[in-house]
């Protein structure tokens, strides 16, 4: 139960059991005072209409939740104050019993004009009481009943308007709670429909990505491996047609190499078909560990560089990162007859920059070939990879003074 439902099973008990409680406090009153009730008639009318209002408010019923003001409970609340006034008429102390009149006029009867002619009936009875009781014996307790009436009405009036402001509150913070409320819910739908538009995003992402893969080895193996068994067959070639034997273990030693080189491209190809470094490591390790493996295979000095403070990335931006590396290093092994290349991955606050640098031939960016079927992956497929983690990413160079690449991605972490 919550504190309003305890207050309001609180006001329920008052306004069920209080009369009975203000009417049996009259009664043990009037007993004790019995000197004020002389003769045996109104000892018979008091206990008459004591019974009388016992039965009232059976009639009336227990209260269940605050009460709508109707036509029934103004004729309880006129029923009720018709046998206060003769019980007070009789002994003042049936007061207390009159005093009901005060606590619920603004749940019996209807109207505000109304509840305020109710107040100062009850008003005058309780007055009337405490100037001595009715009728009145001496000229003094007519300038005392006028006192406690004006009085009465007053501290009415007071205790009205500052329930009138309650209840206004009250409804002000109803009104602010149901808008909270209102405002909470449609913000959770956002949260809620912003979510499951991330996880489309990536379950998107990662399709795309299965798409790119498969064009890339396409590419890689049209370009290496293919090449290197053509490669090979025209060495067997030679062999099959050589004068001597010295010429056909020439080409035959070609040709063993050729098969080893292209047995290297595709262990290659196969190992990054998944990003495997970024299983165990993080992304700076996976390519601390990329640029150094792919420096010892090609021959060429290749560094790696760290800035900022490294964080746990999510997948697919550390996945995409890494494959970038990896596609700029391959271009590099394949185009740039670099001497040199330097990878720095800069944290920066919210986003992420990753930069490949080389000292090699260099090229014109508006002057590339478009981009064939058997072609390469390429900077296009480095810029869709950036783009679509909401990234990008541009590219600097001339022919003679190298390339920069610069991947520029959003930092999202690995628990978002």
């Amino acid at each position: 139960m919550t504190s309003a439902d305890h207050l309001e099973h609180r006001q329920d008990q008052f306004h069920t059991w209080g009369v009975y409680g203000l009417l049996v406090v009259s009664i043990l009153l009037a007993v004790v005072s019995s000197e004020l009730m002389g003769s045996p008639a109104e000892w018979y009318a008091a206990g008459a209409l004591v019974l009388a209002a016992v039965a009232l408010q059976l009639w009336h019923g227990p209260r269940h939740g605050r009460r709508t003001p109707s036509r029934r409970g103004t004729v309880y609340y006129v029923l009720r104050w018709a046998i206060s006034f003769p019980l007070t008429w009789i002994n003042p102390f049936f007061g207390f019993y009159a005093a009901c009149g005060y606590f619920d006029s603004d749940e019996t009867i209807p109207g505000p004009w109304r509840q305020r002619i109710g107040l100062f009936a009850t008003a005058v009875v309780l007055a009337g009481t405490q100037a001595g009781g009715l009728p009145f014996h001496s000229a003094v307790q007519w300038p005392l009943f006028g006192v406690m009436l004006l009085t009465n009405t007053a501290l009415l009036g007071l205790a009205g308007h500052l329930a009138q402001q309650e209840e206004q509150r009250s409804r002000d913070r109803a009104v602010t709670i149901t808008e909270l409320e209102r405002t909470n819910t449609a913000l959770q739908q956002a949260l809620d429909e912003n979510a499951a538009l991330h996880a489309q995003l990536l379950v998107q992402a990662r399709e795309a990505g299965v798409a790119d893969e498969r064009r890339r080895l396409a590419a890689e193996i049209h370009d290496t491996i293919a090449q290197g068994l053509t490669g090979i067959i025209a060495q067997l070639q030679v062999v099959a047609n050589a004068p001597d034997l010295t010429i056909a273990r020439t080409h035959l030693a070609r040709a063993s190499d050729l098969a080893r080189h292209s047995l290297g491209e595709a262990r290659r190809s196969v190992q990054n078909l998944a990003p495997v470094a970024l299983e165990n490591a993080g992304l700076p390790e996976a390519l601390k560990k990329t640029v150094a493996e792919w420096g010892e295979r090609t021959g060429v000095r290749a560094e790696f560089t760290l800035t900022g403070t490294a964080e746990q990335l999510h997948e697919e931006v550390a996945a995409t990162l890494l494959r970038i590396v990896q596609e700029a290093l391959s271009n590099a092994a394949r185009h740039a007859r670099a001497t040199r290349v330097g990878v720095t991955l800069s944290y920066l606050g919210d986003e992420v920059i990753l930069d490949i640098r080389d000292d090699g031939r260099g090229f014109d960016p508006l002057a590339l070939p478009e981009r064939t079927r058997t072609g390469g992956f390429g900077l296009d497929g480095m810029r869709a990879r950036a783009e679509r983690i909401a990234g990008s990413l541009t590219v600097e160079s001339e022919p003679g003074h190298g390339t920069a690449l610069s991947a520029r991605v959003p930092l999202v972490r690995h628990d978002q």
